[in-house]
């Protein structure tokens, strides 16, 4: 009975947020205590594994979003983490938190519990709590993964919500009962958009609007990519805390601003193998390079007070070798007292020689400053490396390059008798040389620095692929 007073004096106010473009798709959060299945569940419906998942507690932290839909209705789907009202510890309130605005948002609950586990006092507490926000409510009794598990869920009425499903997230079994029920009064596309098939090993989504840039925000732990997320969106998207490791899901958030949409990707923090100890820490280390791979624009994250670090070296290695364009971030500049811009400048292209197409902005995340110049990079960066120059460009710059400057490793001039660009994002061009094989190392950065010149491509890596001209 105690516990009950408690409960109805907790003050469970729900955050409210200014949208400036109210969500044109009703929103269905899941709900529950750690550990219950909630992610399998969300993968389940959205389609996909976007949610890591796990059998430690408090795998995801940050909510996720995702679109789905069932029978032509469109819907967007949130994800939270487990649940635990009376927890004072930093990560448990701010888990709260952010479940707290998902609730505000959706226009359907559903509440996940453990049918193997039986009714604990926190799936009471929970029940009583989603119950006073008034929002239409619906119990999914999950891991019930063969018909003799069927009568487990029977306990569970003793909860008192009127709409309950046994269901198996992990194996699909009684999710389409449930998701019937939650999108019988939800408005049909005009469209005719393909169902949500089986999850697949991917976390990109062509569902969603492909004008956008993406953007990966990228770097090791604590270096502020949660908060430059959450400023840029004006809104507690990410949970920010002093504890390293914090994020562990990609979070996905887009956003306009002067004209461009932006889809921003922020990653986990990215440590290396031999210091990640739990599996949420590891996994979340493979997700944040798997995510990487999706963006158009990689920011680079740097401490400014601490400098530049071996690590954060290791992190823009990813970045090139995965063809993303690059932009180097210097984060907490407001921090630093003693250091010059252009001292700083240098060390770092000291220790990424391998990033000096990339540009270096320097901003606080925190107090918002530089931020508009950031947007307007990523911008300028994005059409760069989508750039595309005209063979009859090409031949002509070719004509004045003057390649006595740069020698085989013969000594001979090596000759480019044509020069065309192949594709782009990244930029690659071919070049039909009088030598079988790859262009010398020092010959393709010669030639690259000469495109540079000429064409700019801003922040994006350039491809040189040599042929023999026959």
């Amino acid at each position: 009975m105690c516990r009950y007073v408690r409960l109805y004096t907790l003050d469970f106010k729900l955050l409210t947020l200014d949208f400036s473009v109210p969500p044109q798709l009703p929103r269905v959060a899941i709900i529950g205590r750690p550990n219950v299945g909630k992610s399998t569940l969300f993968n389940r419906i959205c389609g996909h594994r976007r949610a890591l998942v796990g059998d430690e507690p408090g795998m995801t932290r940050d909510r996720l979003y995702a679109p789905a839909v069932w029978l032509g209705k469109p819907f967007e789907v949130i994800d939270t983490g487990g649940m635990i009202p009376f927890e004072k510890d930093l990560i448990a309130s701010e888990i709260l938190r952010q479940a707290q605005v998902a609730i505000e948002e959706a226009a359907q609950l559903i509440m996940v519990v453990d049918a193997r586990q039986g009714i604990v006092p926190l799936d009471e507490e929970l029940v009583q709590l989603l119950r006073r926000t008034g929002k239409p409510l619906s119990l999914a009794v999950n891991k019930v993964d063969m018909a003799q598990h069927s009568p487990l869920a029977a306990e569970f009425h003793r909860l008192g919500v009127a709409y309950m499903f046994p269901l198996s997230a992990e194996h699909g079994l009684g999710v389409d009962d449930l998701l019937e029920h939650i999108t019988r009064d939800f408005p049909a596309s005009g469209e005719a958009p393909e169902e949500p098939g089986p999850e697949s090993t991917s976390g990109d989504d062509s569902r969603t609007d492909p004008a956008a840039i993406n953007v990966g925000i990228i770097g090791r732990p604590n270096v502020g990519k949660s908060t430059l997320l959450n400023s840029l969106l004006d809104e507690e998207r990410s949970i920010v805390s002093p504890l390293p490791g914090t994020t562990r899901d990609a979070v996905d958030a887009e956003f306009e601003r002067d004209g461009r949409r932006f889809r921003l990707i922020d990653t986990a923090g990215i440590r290396r193998k031999g210091k990640t100890n739990l599996l949420a820490e590891k996994l979340s280390v493979i997700q944040a390079r798997k995510h990487l791979d999706r963006s158009d624009v990689a920011l680079l994250m740097l401490d400014g007070p601490e400098g530049v670090t071996a690590l954060d070296t290791h992190i823009g290695g990813y970045a090139h070798e995965g063809r993303r364009s690059v932009i180097i971030v210097v984060n907490k500049w407001d921090l630093v007292k003693k250091e010059t811009t252009n001292d700083y400048v240098q060390a770092i292209r000291r220790s990424m020689k391998f990033l000096d197409y990339a540009p270096i902005l320097f901003i606080s995340a925190l107090h918002g400053r530089k931020l508009g110049n950031l947007l307007k990079t990523i911008a300028q960066v994005a059409d760069a490396r989508k750039v595309r120059v005209s063979t009859s460009e090409m031949n002509q710059f070719l004509k004045e390059v003057d390649f006595e400057r740069s020698t085989s490793p013969a000594g001979k001039p090596a000759r480019i008798y044509y020069l065309t660009q192949g594709g782009v994002a990244p930029p690659v061009f071919v070049a039909f040389t009088n030598r079988p094989g790859k262009l010398h190392f020092s010959f393709e950065r010669f030639l690259e620095n000469r495109i540079r010149e000429r064409f700019g491509f801003l922040g994006t890596p350039i491809v040189i692929k040599a042929r023999q001209s026959r």
